[in-house]
């Protein structure tokens, strides 16, 4: 039995495009995965504290004690364990909201889902195989001009590395605000690339 942690920083809500789409894949992997559990995490009500001063304090000292059980450490602990991951967040600034930002800085913790071996390199220490980002963005940042301006799925791609997870994978819908594309079949064409994805991710 395969679990999929879904991390949802779709922050519009029912309203956001790109949790239709993520919703949308989640149910057609459903379909193709029965025996698969998926666990939810939504970032908008599961809210993560900032790392301000006195919570970076709180985790150093924790971390020191060795004390990687604490619940401080359980979001990472459940990225870590994760079989697949599948992030769902809108193309925000170039990059994506702030909330999944957050969790990222949370979850990125040394021996738990990276560590270090003796030669002093960078080991990924997470379970999971594959992560997908599913985006949808106003504009299209796949094309030769505009994709260096993109730094979200490039970000999270970087970070599989780290983690240890060798397969990063993004469904996106791009140019949504175009005034002369037909948003309707952008969404559709994407459904279609979602609900194929879904049977073999």
């Amino acid at each position: 039995m395969e679990e999929l942690l879904f991390i949802n920083a779709c922050v519009r809500g029912d309203r956001s495009r790109s949790l239709k789409l993520a919703r949308r894949f989640l149910e057609g992997w459903q379909k193709a995965h029965g025996d698969g559990v998926i666990t939810e995490v939504d970032l908008c009500k599961d809210r993560l504290v900032p790392q301000y001063p006195e919570v970076l304090a709180e985790r150093d000292a924790l971390w020191s004690a060795g004390k990687l059980d604490d619940p401080m450490f359980a979001p990472a602990r459940q990225f870590a364990a994760a079989d697949k991951i599948v992030m769902a967040a809108p193309f925000w600034e170039l990059s994506f909201p702030a909330i999944l930002k957050i969790y990222l800085e949370r979850i990125t913790v040394t021996n738990i889902t990276f560590g270090y071996d003796a030669d002093g390199k960078s080991v990924g220490l997470c379970k999971a195989k594959k992560l997908l980002l599913v985006t949808t963005r106003g504009g299209d940042f796949s094309k030769p001009e505009t994709a260096w301006m993109e730094m979200g799925a490039r970000q999270l791609e970087a970070l599989c590395a780290m983690y240890g997870i060798p397969q990063f994978q993004c469904l996106a819908a791009e140019g949504l605000d175009d005034v002369t594309r037909d948003k309707e079949a952008i969404l559709a064409e994407a459904t279609g690339r979602a609900d194929a994805l879904a049977e073999v991710f």
